[in-house]
């Protein structure tokens, strides 16, 4: 049987206020639109004008569900945004990202509403493994969002390059505003992404997320106009929050609070295994209103209804498979609450099995490997090196990785300062960022939504 802990818990609740996003103009009874970014000045560009016609016409359905999702997390990124001191109608980048979808999942495993690989995430501050993954979290990553858009408009000075960054890699855009300064030297400002995009230096999809961005900020603050409904009237992303301690089911979280396990489920969707993590006592969240005389309700349950797991010793040439069947339970999900042990090799015997109960299994989520990331560490051809920036490494650590000097590496990269992201890309060997260059830095494979592949033009 395992202990339980003792510690036990009610937080604050938390549910966010609807934003107001116009004002009436008097003179004519219509809403006046705003944006705390630039849309104005290059809604008629050609780009934009080309993601209006297509978000309003042939994927006029697939943004109006976007926007409708939205609905539910807008107050709280405006909230976190704003107290973050970055523009509230960055909101719109989740459209293009995921389309407020926090279980996205694209094909390079950049995972959740806001995209992140799991490398990048860590380095924002977000939780990501076996047991709890923080990308898939509304909330977390949304401040992880803020946090990192803050990073990089600090580094670019635009919000426009910061999000063509978030896309693409910081190195890529560091590297092409290096190589084409004399083209960009008279634009400044956001002004200085188009500039850019004109040089067919970006990978197709960064030049048009940008443009994307603005067309689905146009759109989301007049969808009546182009003639979409979208209603306010949804509930709104919030929640109680409980403390209950290790390894406690969701099924005995739901019970305690009167709610169903879905619901449960549903407001925890960064818990992967349908319980609270081993080693530590946790918050979970309820629905609003739930978490009320939660500590009697959940004290009231018996143990071991409470517990979630149950610990067995391997017997003499037993197996994962074998102990699997042995409690109904089935051999791969199984594995999930043993990392390491096959299912199918013979185990030491006395060797500790954690056994899920139903409860666990019930809300737990069939995903993949949280610490996946699709893209190589180094790269070849043309006559240079580019190296993929990993968790931990530093320029440091690569130039001496590769024999080189920071300072050489700052040159052939464009960079102003000496931080590196994971999945950045670094020209190592062989490259310059002068226009005069006979090739072209390798395009950094960065995390691609499959939201994002279904609207964009290719």
């Amino acid at each position: 049987m395992l202990e339980m802990g003792k510690a036990l818990g009610l937080a604050d609740s938390v549910l966010f206020a609807r934003p107001s996003v116009a004002r009436v103009d008097s003179a004519n009874g219509e809403a006046e639109v705003t944006w705390d970014i630039d849309v104005t000045s290059f809604a008629t560009h050609d780009r934009v004008a080309r993601y209006v016609t297509m978000f309003s016409g042939s994927a006029k359905d697939r943004i109006q569900l976007r926007l409708q999702r939205g609905k539910k997390y807008e107050p709280m990124i405006r909230e976190k945004f704003r107290a973050a001191g970055i523009p509230e109608d960055l909101y719109y980048l989740a459209l293009v990202e995921s389309g407020y979808d926090p279980h996205a999942y694209s094909r390079a495993a950049a995972v959740g509403m806001w995209q992140f690989m799991s490398s990048t995430a860590r380095g924002v501050g977000l939780r990501v493994d076996w047991w709890v993954d923080e990308r898939r979290d509304p909330a977390k990553s949304t401040d992880a969002a803020a946090r990192f858009l803050n990073i990089l408009h600090n580094q670019f000075g635009s919000y426009y390059l910061a999000a063509a960054a978030y896309n693409g890699g910081p190195g890529r855009v560091s590297r092409g505003l290096a190589r084409f300064q004399d083209e960009l030297e008279e634009s400044v400002g956001d002004a200085r992404f188009f500039a850019l995009a004109e040089q067919s230096y970006l990978r197709a999809e960064t030049r048009n997320y940008v443009p994307q961005l603005i067309a689905a900020a146009l759109i989301g603050k007049a969808p009546s106009r182009y003639g979409m409904v979208v209603s306010d009237s949804v509930p709104r992303f919030g929640y109680d929050s409980v403390q209950v301690p290790e390894l406690v089911s969701l099924g005995a979280v739901a019970r305690a609070s009167g709610s169903t396990v879905e619901e449960v489920r549903d407001a925890n969707p960064h818990l992967l295994r349908g319980a609270t993590p081993p080693k530590s006592n946790g918050w979970v969240r309820v629905p609003t209103g739930r978490a009320s005389g939660f500590d009697s309700a959940f004290l009231a349950i018996p143990d071991s209804e409470r517990v979630g797991f149950t610990r067995v010793k391997s017997g003499k040439g037993q197996t994962l498979k074998t102990i699997a069947k042995a409690h109904g339970v089935d051999a791969r999900r199984l594995s999930w609450y043993n990392a390491g042990v096959s299912a199918t090799k013979k185990l030491a015997t006395g060797r500790e099995v954690l056994v899920p109960s139903r409860d666990v299994l019930a809300g737990s989520r069939d995903v993949p490997d949280p610490s996946i990331e699709i893209y190589g560490s180094s790269s070849r051809g043309g006559g240079r090196t580019v190296h993929t920036v990993r968790r931990g490494e530093s320029l440091g650590s690569i130039a001496r990785r590769y024999r080189v000097s920071v300072a050489s590496l700052t040159r052939a990269n464009g960079l102003k300062r000496t931080v590196v992201y994971p999945g950045q890309t670094i020209i190592v060997r062989g490259g310059s960022t002068s226009r005069r260059a006979t090739s072209k830095p390798a395009a950094k494979k960065a995390p691609v939504s499959a939201a994002k592949k279904k609207i964009a033009a290719r």
